[in-house]
């Protein structure tokens, strides 16, 4: 019996997110995914907004109490099923924000997209209870991320080598 599908619903909310974004998002989720395909809590439904510094500041404030813009935010959903059985439904929600992942990319010289695949794959993780609060939750979660991005032909985000190099 194969494992149920992931589906992912992509909202643009805000401009200037270019139309191959959402695409790229969905094409990141759907690997992970399928990289993860043998977790029963993968399949379902994943909702995910593309906005902006000012909305996803907000929410950073009103959810975690950070009166700061973040790149992403995952929003688990409460009820998800404890055995192999039939998903419950709603995975959760991630929000991505443009100016925060732009800004960043720009910092480590990477391309935008690339950027926003590990964002989008990173806040798929804690939608599955991955963190990273300890050194073994980062050290499992990492190895995960790059694991995934490297089947969509992303660079290890977390090697520390300079472009060129």
């Amino acid at each position: 019996m194969g494992a149920a599908a992931t589906t992912i619903d992509v909202t643009v909310e805000q401009a200037p997110w270019e139309p191959a974004a959402e695409a790229a998002v969905r094409e990141a989720i759907a690997t992970a995914a399928d990289v993860l395909r043998a977790l029963p809590a993968a399949s379902g439904e994943v909702s995910v907004v593309l906005t902006d510094d000012v909305r996803i500041r907000a929410l950073n404030r009103d959810w975690r109490k950070l009166d700061k813009p973040t790149n992403v935010l995952s929003f688990p959903a409460l009820a998800r099923p404890a055995s192999g059985g039939a998903p419950a439904g709603l995975i959760g929600d991630i929000v991505i924000a443009y100016e925060t992942t732009a800004r960043e990319a720009a910092a480590d010289g990477k391309p935008f997209a690339h950027h926003l695949a590990h964002l989008a794959v990173h806040g798929f993780l804690h939608l599955l209870g991955y963190d990273h609060e300890t050194d073994t939750e980062a050290e499992e979660m990492e190895r995960l991320e790059t694991r995934i991005l490297a089947r969509l032909d992303v660079p290890d985000p977390y090697c520390t080598q300079t472009p060129g190099t």
